[in-house]
């Protein structure tokens, strides 16, 4: 009796080791350094109150909280942890309930909302599950890969696919993310900021985006990408805007046809500006830049979307064609300088500014510009630039950094005692 029942036993035994899979692997591997997000955001909606509006006119206001969930992947034994920015954005309190069960508060290291990356912090006692960051530089198309996250709140949900694509470039608002991987893993609210892995248990990616209205069309952000801007928010605490000095313009099939340049893709360079990184590498007006490290470049706003996501002092290795050869070119960027954002500011929206406690105050205004025939005047005091606070010339120059490339800008503006939001051209 005793025989069969460790027979019997053994055969179980053999049967689940028979059935743990490389998909069973890198669950037991990673789940645990998998944590659920928690956030709680104080939301004000105004209204109008019939009672006092027959008195006073005024509006008043409500004030809610409201609760938000996303995934996270603790990437350092410290207390290291990536999730999305848009997890994070507007909550007044964060918590991650690990593995073990246990709920912790976390504060955000760094954030930027240009490559919806997060960086949180927690402190508990004890070792912590880490999670290994891996590359993606070598992803295939095809390659098996497994999503763990919290959709719509299941926590610990594992999906399985594969990578359906490399180097996507999607739309949201009036932003524009590039460099994603597109996978068939299934991808749900809440499974933003969870990790993406390959079969080796490494994480290559970071769940960020779905198309709402399809089915099993899922992106991620690279590791790559990941590792250098997780390194840009440790370190500074944001991601130093990039300024490679390139003006660029969409390429019609005329001009590919006079600079005998017979595809469909790439930007044209209208100007190099002078002292700029552009200058100092040789980029020349009328090149077409075809590639940006191992991305092809669709158009214009292709580049300058892929340039505004490099990172400062991050080298950049660009493919450009110029009279009928391709040529291999490298780039530094560099931080925007403050001089350029004061030419900015002044050539497009007509503003002269200097800094004060906790704002930019209008020193001249050009006529004929968007500033002049919105009514903006010398002593108004600028408070933030695209919802950004920009109480010193530091955050000014990069909330104007940020803003280069897009058609309008947001300004809060303050004159005596009340506030106006403008929208401007830029």
């Amino acid at each position: 009796m005793t025989s069969m029942l460790v027979l019997a036993l053994s055969l179980v035994s053999g049967d689940v080791n028979s059935r743990r899979s490389p998909v069973v692997q890198v669950v037991e591997k990673v789940s645990p350094a998998v944590v659920y997000v928690g956030t709680v955001s104080v939301v004000e909606t105004r209204f109008r109150s019939r009672a006092f509006d027959d008195f006073f006119f005024s509006p008043q206001e409500e004030r809610r909280a409201v609760e938000g969930l996303g995934s996270g992947v603790i990437i350092d034994a410290a207390g290291l942890i990536i999730t999305n920015e848009h997890v994070i954005r507007g909550a007044s309190e964060i918590h991650v309930v690990l593995a073990d069960g246990r709920q912790v508060d976390a504060e955000v290291i760094g954030s930027d909302s240009d490559t919806d990356l997060a960086v949180l912090k927690i402190n508990v006692k004890g070792a912590l599950p880490v999670a290994k960051l891996g590359t993606s530089a070598d992803l295939m198309i095809g390659e098996s890969l497994v999503a763990i996250g919290s959709p719509l709140g299941l926590k610990k949900t594992v999906t399985v696919g594969v990578v359906s694509a490399l180097g996507r470039t999607i739309r949201n608002e009036d932003r524009v993310f590039n460099d994603f991987i597109q996978t068939d893993a299934s991808i749900n609210p809440g499974n933003s900021g969870g990790p993406l892995l390959n079969m080796d248990g490494e994480v290559i990616g970071i769940n960020s985006a779905i198309i709402a209205s399809a089915q099993n069309i899922g992106f991620a952000i690279p590791a790559d990408k990941v590792r250098r801007i997780v390194t840009e928010l440790t370190q500074f605490g944001k991601v130093r805007p990039a300024w490679v000095g390139l003006d660029v313009q969409p390429l019609s099939l005329e001009l590919s046809r006079r600079l005998g340049w017979d595809r469909t893709y790439g930007a044209l360079i209208n100007s190099v500006e002078e002292g700029s990184p552009a200058q100092a590498a040789g980029f020349q007006r009328g090149d077409i830049v075809v590639q940006v490290g191992s991305t092809q470049i669709e158009n214009a706003d292709d580049l300058k979307s892929r340039v505004r996501s490099a990172t400062a002092k991050s080298p950049l290795s660009m493919k450009l064609f110029r009279a009928g050869q391709e040529l291999a070119v490298e780039v530094t960027p560099i931080e925007f300088p403050q001089k350029l954002v004061d030419s900015t500011v002044w050539d497009r929206l007509g503003l002269r500014l200097k800094a004060a406690p906790g704002a930019m105050v209008i020193t001249a205004v050009r006529p004929g510009t968007p500033a002049s025939r919105v009514g903006l005047e010398p002593g108004d005091a600028l408070l933030r630039v695209n919802q950004q606070p920009v109480g010193t010339s530091e955050s000014f120059r990069e909330a104007i950094s940020q803003a280069r490339g897009k058609q309008s800008v947001l300004l809060l503006v303050k004159r005596g005692t009340r506030g106006y939001y403008l929208t401007l051209p830029f």
